[in-house]
């Protein structure tokens, strides 16, 4: 049954609030929401009489409402005012209205600004390309003013990088696919730290590649671990994900970096890099490609920093080598990025468009690690403030397939490390933190983590 307030019972507590006012107050009713202060049904003041009582302007208000609309929090009723709508589920939440944290994705940023040029520089394509965008086929390796563009992203860590070296293409998993197969055939090994990128086990069992695992410790691979793998199997190739490391956050060293370089050159190893997670830190150590641009095929996918949905990544092939058989390689399995994902990829870098997302996914991901931190004192975990995923070290009385089944009977994913391990993969499992769709929805989603990783399993145990 529905309850109605009169015109000034609810107020949000604003006096600690910082930012635009309208968000402040989108912010404090998704907090009396979480927190109880207003269920389902209530009736909120009207607009005026909220304004009046704040000392702000009615326009305010009428925002605020729009955005907490906006995040399905209330509703609005012809004749009848706004109301807190009755708990629903979102795209990224499941039964009971948790989230499926599985899934490693950039948070949703708050920011309607920066919402509104990413469209409007979307819908300036029109005039922008015309029709030709749209009904044309284009270079494998993309139009020469997208790769242009994915030169001038990559700057800030690669220095400068010649557009005609970069190639674009159909996301990162395109662009290693491509890598592998030119590097390597059917019973060839290449090697890869001892947990990976999914992924790249997936394509590698595709091609009939076999992959040894290179040991880790807590900053990354082990240098040493490396020449070992060289000196036993001759791989084709290294693959590894050294800044933000998939799945344990690990960056590694700079020394190490280049003690890793030395021993690819001395047995004439090339590496592939994959730096999906490259653009997150505000310093970041210096990439492979960097270091060796020579040997290094770098793979700068564009998911993790700006849009999962453009599956663009900028693909930067050693200074020694050809493009062409690279754009082979892409012609074959994929035939060509997207040129409507790549023209918006460049409309965005062009304008700056991109930075500024780049900078409120930074800004975001920061206060989700805070509130990770907050909730997972005293556990055992790997995380970097930077990063927007966390590594979880199981509790000995926990295995990860039962960890990780209980709590998906609670409505919340992870995943185990099993999907990661080229050698035996520990009792730990990856949460995502980008998937909640709001702070509220990860903290809660966090707790459950938590609640149930300091239960005994036995106890949660009935047969009869």
């Amino acid at each position: 049954m529905e309850t109605e307030l009169t015109d000034l019972s609810w107020l949000p507590a604003l006096s600690q609030a910082s930012g635009p006012l309208y968000l402040a107050i989108a912010d404090a009713i998704a907090s009396d929401i979480a927190a109880g202060r207003l269920k389902d049904g209530v009736r909120l003041p009207p607009h005026r009489a909220l304004a009046k009582a704040l000392g702000i302007d009615f326009t305010t208000v009428s925002r605020a409402y729009n955005e907490a609309h906006r995040r399905g929090l209330i509703e609005g009723r012809v004749g009848q005012g706004t109301y807190v709508r009755a708990r629903a589920g979102r795209s990224s939440s499941v039964p009971g209205g948790l989230v499926d944290m599985s899934m490693n994705l950039p948070p949703l940023f708050d920011e309607p600004a920066i919402l509104e040029r990413m469209w409007r520089d979307i819908a300036a394509l029109q005039g922008d390309q015309g029709l030709n965008l749209l009904m044309r086929y284009q270079a494998v390796g993309g139009a020469m003013r997208d790769r242009a563009a994915g030169a001038g992203w990559l700057k800030p860590r690669l220095v400068e990088v010649a557009a005609e070296r970069v190639l674009v293409c159909p996301g990162a998993q395109g662009a290693l696919l491509a890598i592998v197969s030119v590097l390597a055939s059917k019973g060839d090994r290449i090697c890869a730290e001892a947990l990976t990128y999914p992924g790249l086990r997936s394509l590698a069992a595709h091609l009939g590649i076999h992959v040894a695992a290179v040991a880790m410790d807590e900053h990354g691979l082990l240098p040493e671990a490396f020449e070992a793998v060289c000196l036993e199997h001759r791989p084709k190739a290294l693959y590894c994900n050294p800044t933000l490391h998939n799945p344990t956050t690990a960056t590694l060293p700079l020394k190490r970096r280049e003690a890793v370089v030395a021993i690819a050159r001395r047995h004439g190893v090339p590496i592939i890099e994959d730096d999906a997670y490259g653009a997150l830190p505000t310093e970041p150590v210096p990439p492979l490609a960097a270091l060796a641009p020579d040997l290094v095929y770098h793979v700068a996918g564009l998911a993790k920093c700006l849009s999962p949905a453009l599956r663009i990544a900028y693909l930067v092939v050693p200074e020694t080598i050809s493009t062409v058989r690279l754009e082979g390689a892409v012609r074959a399995t994929a035939g060509m990025a997207s040129p409507l994902s790549a023209a918006i990829a460049t409309r965005w870098i062009e304008s700056g468009v991109a930075e500024d997302v780049l900078t409120a996914i930074r800004r975001e991901t920061r206060l989700r690690q805070q509130i990770a931190a907050g909730t997972f004192a005293g556990a055992e975990y790997l995380s970097d403030g930077e990063g927007f995923h966390l590594w979880l070290k199981l509790p000995p009385a926990w295995t990860r397939g039962e960890f990780t089944a209980r709590l998906r009977t609670g409505g919340v994913g992870v995943v185990a490390s099993d999907v990661f391990a080229v050698s035996k993969p520990p009792e730990a499992v990856r949460v995502g933190l980008g998937a909640a769709e709001t702070r509220i929805e990860l903290q809660r989603s966090l707790r459950i983590i938590v609640d149930l990783a300091v239960q005994s399993p036995a106890a949660l145990t009935l047969v009869v």
